[in-house]
């Protein structure tokens, strides 16, 4: 399927590893132009240089990032910035940088604040600057959110309050952007295999006995979700294949978060996702 995405010009925030760069290649092989934020400058090198070898030497005009903190409110102005004077328009905005930093109930305010300024409010802040642009060209926000926002997990009160924030936000915005024909969904991962699941994994007793018995609580396949697969659909959701759609919560998550437990209750174990 044409997905129609030649020549729309997207942000994808936190666009370096995990989801992410999933992103970021599935729109490059869609034949979007992408500007990336990311911290780590070593792995947003990586990637352009893996898209210089799948797309040819030509892609590294329609690829470029960003190296910034978007705690910090400047660094989401830079990012948008930096689209339009490098594409001259932004048509598609994907809010997937955050992370879960395990923020308790039992944290300062300071702490939790912190939480909610690295999983919210650099939402807030980039969507808003991007605004003028999405309004002017009709775009799309695909917001990347966490089924604990949904479940609840335990010992991630920051990262859940601002997860729950984002899909409030999703139902607002579809409604406050409407009237520009501006979409705006979420997609709602859970048990996803990136490299940094993957490092939590390897640090348990039994590596590969705790990724089966984490792949078994998902109904579909009994396995994780992979990448590739959350990214398919945060981009749909952002094409004009998918522009009467919006205000949605979808879960791409092999029916974990909604599916009768019984399926899983048989595993009788317990254990904390990241």
């Amino acid at each position: 399927m044409d997905l129609k995405l030649n020549e729309k010009v997207a942000i994808v925030t936190g666009g370096a590893k995990g989801i992410g760069r999933a992103i970021v290649n599935c729109l490059v092989a869609e034949n979007a132009k992408v500007v990336f934020a990311d911290l780590d400058s070593t792995a947003s090198e990586n990637l352009v240089v893996d898209l210089v070898e799948m797309f040819g030497d030509a892609i590294r005009d329609n690829v470029s990032f960003i190296i910034g903190d978007l705690s910090d409110e400047s660094n989401c102005q830079q990012i948008v910035n930096r689209t339009v004077e490098q594409f001259g328009k932004i048509d598609i905005l994907i809010n997937n940088a955050g992370f879960n930093d395990s923020t308790g109930f039992c944290c300062s305010e300071a702490t939790f604040l912190e939480s909610l300024q690295k999983n919210l409010v650099q939402v807030f802040s980039v969507t808003k600057f991007a605004s003028n642009e999405l309004k002017k060209n009709e775009g799309s926000i695909v917001n990347v959110s966490s089924k604990v926002s949904v479940t609840g997990q335990g010992g991630t009160t920051g990262y859940a309050a601002a997860k729950g924030a984002v899909n409030a936000l999703t139902r607002e915005w579809a409604v406050e952007l409407a009237d520009w024909n501006v979409n705006v969904n979420t997609v709602l991962p859970a048990e996803c295999w990136t490299a940094s699941y993957a490092k939590w994994i390897e640090s348990q007793s039994n590596p590969e006995a705790a990724k089966k018995e984490i792949g078994d609580l998902v109904p579909l396949g009994k396995r994780f979700t992979n990448a590739e697969e959350i990214a398919d659909a945060v981009v749909f959701l952002a094409s004009p294949r998918s522009s009467h759609t919006t205000g949605q919560l979808l879960f791409v998550d092999g029916g974990y978060t909604h599916l009768d437990r019984k399926l899983s209750a048989k595993m009788n174990i317990h254990w904390t996702d990241n």
